[in-house]
């Protein structure tokens, strides 16, 4: 835009002037990124356990999902008091944290993972180690039978399902 000095009486020029100027060019918006060769990043893993958790009404919660840890989710344990009182403490806190639903319970709190089967503990401290260092649910096993090694997906789905 041009700066013009505008005396008594030249307003009207100055306006009709700004009107008739076409705008600017705009610049070109930026390109898209190219496209990746890796998929995007899976955050949340849906599981089923072994047993359930049991609600006050005595209803069975199977199956949920869990997403990745951050850095905060795992240092948060350090300072709560239940862990510092009693370091075992640690997995229910952490696993709190991580879990965002567990049937129709989006509000996983540690009194939850505290009732939860020992066997159904043992199977989300797996699996959370399983998605945070390994990245995916799978697991590498050996038929007792026939010795044949397979992968099964230790998610929960049934053999068949898609």
């Amino acid at each position: 835009m041009r700066r013009r000095t505008v005396t008594s009486g030249g307003l009207d020029e100055v306006l009709d002037t700004l009107a008739a100027t076409p705008p600017a060019a705009q610049e070109p918006a930026p390109a898209p990124p190219p496209a990746r060769d890796q998929p995007d990043l899976r955050t949340e893993f849906e599981f089923e356990l072994p047993r359930g958790y049991v609600d006050d009404a005595g209803q069975v919660h199977r199956r949920g999902s869990m997403r990745l840890a951050t850095a905060r989710d795992e240092l948060r344990p350090q300072i709560d008091l239940r862990v510092k009182e009693n370091p075992a403490y640690l997995s229910v806190v952490l696993l709190s944290q991580v879990i965002t639903q567990l049937g129709t319970i989006t509000d996983v709190h540690a009194g939850v993972v505290e009732r939860m089967y020992a066997t159904d503990v043992a199977f989300l401290q797996d699996f959370y180690r399983r998605i945070n260092s390994e990245g995916h649910t799978h697991a590498a096993v050996t038929c007792p039978l026939c010795h044949g090694a397979f992968e099964v997906d230790l998610s929960g789905g049934r053999l068949g399902e898609s």
